[in-house]
Parts: structure tokens; sequence; C-alpha cells
């Protein structure tokens, strides 16, 4: 349980990251923020940030090895890198209203398909995976794979540990 705690603080502290990095960007859109200096935007990505650290302090404290939880030091920060990933490409469709290129696609998923080693007790998981569509990448297709990318990382928290390349 303390496995899926975490990722689910991980996703809305990713959550209040996007929108600090990248939501100011859509402040001009706004007759309420137009005047704003660059000062004035950094405070209020920082009050957002904020919020962040919220979510993400206890996910990695709840999730490390050494306070109880499932996970060593490293792998809460590589799911992050993934939900991160994740909670970027659904930001900026929501958001931006972005169509995702093909060339978008595959660089996402190259850096979701890196090499996962997990290791626990004498079990490791070596997780790779490669979705790739190079022509007709249709939304749905896409919403098919990051549903199928958020579904594996849940898979993680199970006890079965499965060597799988």
């Amino acid at each position: 349980m303390k496995g899926l705690t975490t990722i689910i603080l991980l996703i809305i502290s990713n959550a209040f990251m996007t929108c600090a990095w990248y939501g100011h960007l859509k402040f001009k859109d706004y007759t309420w923020s137009k005047s704003f200096g660059l000062f004035t935007i950094i405070l209020i990505s920082w009050g957002l940030a904020f919020f962040e650290y919220l979510f993400q302090v206890p996910a990695n404290k709840i999730g490390f090895k050494d306070d109880g939880g499932p996970y060593s030091l490293v792998q809460p920060k590589t799911i992050q890198e993934a939900i991160t990933l994740i909670v970027f490409m659904i930001f900026s469709m929501i958001v931006f209203k972005q169509k995702l290129e093909w060339n978008h696609i595959v660089g996402f998923c190259l850096i979701v398909a890196a090499v996962f080693i997990f290791k626990s007790g004498n079990h490791t998981i070596l997780f790779l995976r490669f979705t790739f569509h190079f022509k007709n990448l249709s939304s749905t297709c896409l919403h098919t794979h990051l549903a199928i990318d958020f579904l594996l990382l849940i898979w993680l928290l199970f006890p079965h540990r499965i060597q799988t390349l």
C-alpha cells in the first residue's frame, strides 16, 4: 500500500510541478496577468512549487526503504521521471492544445522505455518497453499508450517480480 501511496503522491506532485514550470506560459492569454513581470511570474511559480513539495517530500518519505517503504532511493526517482513525461504530455494536450507529433511520441517513449532495474531480495525486474508508431498515430493510440504506461507503473507495485525484455 505504501508503494501505491507513493505513486499517487508523485502524480499529484508532478501535476503541480508541471503547472509551476509551464503554466505561466499561458498567462499572456488572460487580462489579469498580462502586466506581470518576470519576477512576479517567478513568485507565482514558486507558490505552485510549494504545493509540489507538499506531495513530493511525503512521497519520498513514505516510499523510502529505510523509512519502512518498499523502494530504494533510486526507484521513486525513476518512477517520478516516467510520471513526469506522462503528466507533461497530458498537460500539453489539454492546456496548450498541442498536437503531439510522431517525433515527440518517439522521444518520450524512448525516455519512458529506459531500462528499470529494481532489486527486491533475490528478484530483479528488468523492464524494457519500446512503443513506436511512425505513421497514423491517432489520439486514441496515444491515449492507449499513456494508459499502458500508467498501468505498467502500477504493475511495478505487485510483489511478483518478473523478468521481461
